[in-house]
């Protein structure tokens, strides 16, 4: 049988491959597990989604499996990712149940479940769930069935969470500021213009008139034009786009120019060590992240954990060490004192308050990191098995030596498909770009799949 969990719950075209059937089941199979662990109390779930059609029925199936098998509900409705995690902790939930497909186009959609205190359920519980399915079970009737309940106080309480990590209780530390907050037509529509005004903030929000269809479409960090139009017509000192379920975000400058995850990092984490907050003056960030984000913070007495590629990579090696800031250069950043995932209303807020106190702008801070020119090079249908092989082995290692110091060579083959990514860095895009070619040659001459 093939794993229904992916490496971020359960994703794929909504009523096709994501099914009201499947959401149903996985509701009941939730349930049942977790009520095998808690016997002292009935067991409380909090199920939040973003703005796909979708997941109306989707949230419906969930629903009626958890309370049909004895888990009172509390409805979150309309609310991101990061808001579903605070409020599984912060109301002493036994489980978040999150319906989203995060920057995966309308049709997609999703069903995350997180564990007590808000935390990415782990591989043991997911396979429990799947075994569970199908099952012949004890259906629970009368009053030991769940109920089922609107929380109308989710938005504000997470709203006032994130105002409250800035440290300045009943303040408006972004007063002065003026941002563009591209919402992406998702789950942040609401919640991320309201976060950001109770900071202070003048805010200018686009991508936030979601209609069922449109999330993703052509604005939030996946596609930032709107953005960077936005910025430059209102002369905005910033602009920033999350996705879909508001994970994540992207920033824009004054001038229009992108400031990327790794850009973002470099910020924080040289803001967290300023004054001591940065824990063991570590950031965690993958092997994708650009190496100037490596060579800036070095400079700077900051040591660079890389983790493979996925913020749960990232989470766990943050978790493994005790450190407090990672992510991704996509722009998923965990401030983990403050949140148990990627949060980009979180990560928005606290890259507007660094300006604040320097007094510098986005692009003063963003420049403390010479992002070096990144080629990357998809290789179709060859056998992502081999990358072993003694003549790709000696064709990578002679770039590296090629490039020295100056920048780096990284092979990736795909988890799921017949495809090898070479990713090159070097000082010049050109030298990156020849570099990049030539290594995809060889991987395409050496791993081509053997036709039988």
């Amino acid at each position: 049988m093939t794993r229904i969990f992916g490496t971020d719950g359960v994703r794929g075209l909504a009523n096709a491959e994501v099914t009201a059937e499947l959401a149903l089941d996985l509701g009941i199979a939730a349930a049942r597990v977790l009520r095998r662990e808690i016997d002292d109390h009935r067991p409380i779930a909090v199920v939040g989604r973003d703005t796909r059609v979708s997941g109306h029925f989707l949230e419906g199936a969930v629903v009626a499996g958890l309370a049909s098998a004895g888990v009172d509900v509390l409805l979150l409705g309309v609310i991101p990712t990061p808001a579903v995690a605070h409020l599984t902790e912060a109301l002493d939930a036994d489980l978040g149940v999150v319906l989203s497909a995060s920057h995966n186009p309308m049709p997609d959609n999703g069903i995350k479940f997180l564990a007590r205190g808000g935390v990415k359920l782990d591989d043991h519980h997911e396979n429990l769930i799947e075994a569970a399915i199908g099952q012949v079970w004890e259906r629970p009737t009368g009053a030991a069935v769940g109920r089922v309940s609107t929380y109308l106080a989710g938005e504000a309480e997470y709203a006032a969470h994130l105002v409250a990590t800035l440290g300045q209780p009943g303040g408006t530390p972004l007063a002065g500021v003026k941002v563009v907050l591209d919402c992406a037509h998702g789950a942040a529509s609401s919640v991320g213009p309201r976060a950001l005004e109770a900071a202070g903030a003048t805010v200018i929000t686009i991508g936030a008139d979601p209609d069922g269809l449109n999330i993703n479409d052509g604005v939030g960090s996946t596609h930032l034009g709107a953005l960077q139009q936005a910025v430059i017509e209102h002369g905005a000192d910033a602009g920033f786009a999350v996705d879909g379920d508001a994970d994540r975000c992207l920033a824009v400058d004054h001038t229009g120019a992108i400031v990327d995850g790794d850009q973002i990092m470099a910020i924080l984490a040289l803001a967290m060590h300023a004054t001591g907050d940065l824990k063991d003056s570590t950031l965690v960030a993958t092997v994708m992240s650009n190496l100037g984000l490596i060579q800036a913070l070095t400079a700077a007495g900051i040591t660079v954990k890389q983790a493979a590629v996925g913020d749960r990579y990232v989470l766990e090696q943050m978790a493994a060490g005790g450190y407090n800031l990672g992510g991704e250069q996509s722009g998923h950043v965990i401030l983990s004192e403050h949140a148990t995932t990627g949060d980009g209303l979180l990560t928005a807020l606290h890259v507007l308050q660094r300006m604040v106190v320097t007094g510098s702008t986005l692009r003063e801070l963003a420049g403390v990191m010479n992002r070096l020119p990144q080629v990357l090079v998809n290789v179709p249908d060859v056998d992502r098995g081999r990358t072993d092989d003694d003549e790709l082995v000696a064709a990578v290692a002679a770039a590296a030596a090629e490039l020295g110091d100056s920048g780096r060579v990284l092979l990736r083959p795909s988890g799921t498909e017949p495809l090898v990514r070479v990713m090159v860095e070097a000082p010049t895009a050109d030298q990156a770009d020849a570099i990049a070619h030539r290594l995809a040659d060889v991987v395409r001459l050496r791993l081509a799949l053997r036709r039988h």
